[in-house]
């Protein structure tokens, strides 16, 4: 048994500078590469101890490391860490939350801490930017804890500020205990937060030795791994190499992999199992996914490290998926195992949204915060967006979840054209941002309800009452038309009219504002009505006080279920049309 290096994952809202501090500690110019200055993909690089201790300097003399390294892996986003999974659990060993000191807690910021928090993993707050404080005088490559005391008092109560509001966000979401990195005495009980930057290297020093300290002291039992035994690692990329055809870019956190190895790879459906044709590893300090040199093919490889892997038919492997090295003895026993782990296993209800992801880890990222929000699920897949999942989410029966909510995927062209000819009603949210997806839902539904609670109004008869107005009779009958006040409530067309004697008569065939026909009138208005089947001066006559004719089941819907439907005057006039009604049945409306 030995100790392997840990694997360090970096996490943090976009632009707060995520992969230029790993340029800056490799000396890469990554960022600078990536499309519109964004991590697009996975990437992996090593940081041997020999490295480290040049960074670090004197911070590092005299102290004695076992930890070979540290395994950096870069993520486009903070859902990526779910996708990376180790034996059920993350695979990263310990963690880097970046954030702009400057700007504190973004969406995406707190979205990750979320995902460290479930997964229990330990992480250093590196405090980015500090070199953005307004006067701050930089010391390129140096130590925070020595240039500090450089700083001017205004400086220094700048600096303060904004290290105190990432500490208080970071007590927001849940971190009881975290402070400035030399002012931390117990790693064990407080969250480091390092002030450094990408652009000077300044503070990189102390957030290196505090992740290789972290794992010494805390991790070493985690980090033992057999040389000998069979490997185990998680995929992190499946891409098409100019060359070599679909290849595999993985993470070895256990064991070893050699060329020729039997291994099985989890999959859509059953695991694949497939023979490695060939390994390729990058440098040292050189990034997996944009690399300075040529990969060099090795005929092995030992935890934990990044590896590019060749072997045939890896068609439908999924990213974030398990590897495992596999013997004849032990083939069909990996295979079950694997074949669970990417069975989906989320908890569906017959009402509930359509959600899609890239990955399942990602997918399940999606279903917890779900869970959190009190979002029902009725089906969770993992890929593409289709016109046949477009047309599956038609058929959940909730309007307010008859959604699709696609998290970090691509709208495939059949399922595009259909939403943009407006083939279908469903709803599409689409984001690579958790937060912003569901935000966007729940203000949707927020919308939603008001029209549906309108149309549903609509469905009932509410309370009303008016009267015809003296010397406005403008046709007696066929139909008859007069001018009326609505005395409370509201008339609609459609509508039939309740004598105080209990007599129906007549219905509302129109209704008009000066020159606009109106299909509705309220408490207040006076306006002309047309009305079928009554003669004015037999059935009706200018002076008497008419209501609008309800079913008992609309009275008994708004005394029960929607009370909060009506204003005072609506529940004064449908005591009084209830008392009306009562005279025939004493139970009507009850």
């Amino acid at each position: 048994m030995v100790t392997r290096q840990p694997i360090v994952s970096i996490l943090g809202h976009v632009d707060h500078g995520k992969t230029s501090l790993l340029d800056k500690i490799r000396g890469t110019g990554v960022a600078s590469r990536e499309s519109g200055g964004i991590t697009q993909h996975i990437g992996a690089s090593e940081m041997p101890l020999d490295s480290i201790r040049d960074i670090c300097g004197p911070l590092m003399k005299g102290k004695n490391f076992s930890v070979p390294g540290l395994l950096f892996i870069d993520t486009p986003g903070h859902h990526a860490f779910s996708t990376l999974r180790a034996r059920g659990g993350a695979l990263a060993d310990i963690a880097v939350l970046v954030v702009d000191i400057t700007e504190g807690f973004k969406p995406q910021t707190k979205e990750a801490l979320s995902i460290l928090r479930k997964n229990r993993t330990p992480f250093v707050v590196a405090a980015n930017k500090v070199d953005k404080i307004h006067n701050w005088q930089s010391a390129p490559g140096g130590i925070f804890s020595l240039n500090v005391k450089n700083q001017t008092p205004a400086v220094i109560g700048r600096l303060e500020d904004a290290v105190y509001t990432v500490i208080g966000q970071l007590t927001e979401n849940g971190i009881s205990s975290a402070d400035r990195i030399d002012r931390v005495t117990d790693f064990t009980k407080a969250v480091a937060v390092v002030p450094c930057s990408a652009h000077t290297g300044e503070g990189i020093p102390e957030l290196l030795l505090t992740l290789v300290g972290l794992a010494q002291k805390f991790l070493e039992k985690d980090l033992a791994t057999n040389l000998e035994a069979p490997a185990r690692g998680t995929v992190l990329e499946v891409k098409d190499e100019r060359g070599l055809g679909l290849t595999i870019d993985a993470i070895i956190y256990d064991g070893h992999i050699r060329a020729g190895d039997t291994v099985v790879i989890g999959a859509l459906g059953e695991p694949k199992v497939t023979r490695v044709k060939g390994l390729f590893k990058p440098k040292p300090k050189d990034e997996m996914r944009d690399h300075r040199e040529p990969f060099s093919p090795v005929k092995e490889v030992v935890a934990a490290a990044g590896v590019k892997l060749l072997a045939q038919d890896l068609e439908g492997v999924l990213a974030g998926a398990p590897l495992v090295v596999a013997s004849p003895e032990t083939l069909e026993d990996i295979k079950r195992e694997l074949a669970s782990e990417v069975t989906i296993n989320i908890q569906t209800e017959e009402k509930g949204v359509f959600i899609k992801a890239d990955t399942l880890g990602s997918l399940e990222a999606l279903a917890s915060e779900c869970r959190d929000k009190k979002i029902p699920i009725s089906r969770a897949a993992v890929g593409d967006l289709s016109r046949r999942d477009v047309i599956d989410a038609q058929n959940i029966q909730d309007p307010l979840r008859k959604v699709v909510l696609a998290f970090n995927v691509k709208i495939l062209p059949d399922a595009k054209d259909m939403l943009a000819n407006k083939e279908t009603d469903v709803p599409l949210f689409h984001s690579d941002i958790i937060y912003h997806l569901l935000d966007e839902y729940e203000a949707w539904i927020k919308s939603k309800t008001v029209d549906l609670d309108a149309t549903r109004r609509l469905n009932h008869t509410f309370p009303g009452k008016f009267n015809i107005l003296p010397n406005h009779v403008f046709r007696m009958a066929k139909p008859a038309i007069v001018g009326v006040r609505i005395l409370g409530g509201r008339i609609r067309t459609g509508q039939k009219i309740l004598r105080d004697d209990g007599r129906v008569v007549g219905e509302i065939k129109s209704i008009r504002r000066g020159e606009e026909t109106v299909p509705e009138a309220k408490s207040g208005e006076e306006v002309a009505i047309a009305i079928d089947d009554v003669t004015i001066g037999r059935q009706m006559e200018v002076g008497p006080v008419y209501y609008i004719d309800m079913t008992a089941g609309d009275a008994k819907m708004f005394r029960r279920e929607h009370a909060d439907w009506l204003n005072f005057d609506e529940k004064e006039i449908l005591q009084q049309i209830s008392a009306i009604k009562q005279k025939e049945d004493r139970f009507w409306g009850m």
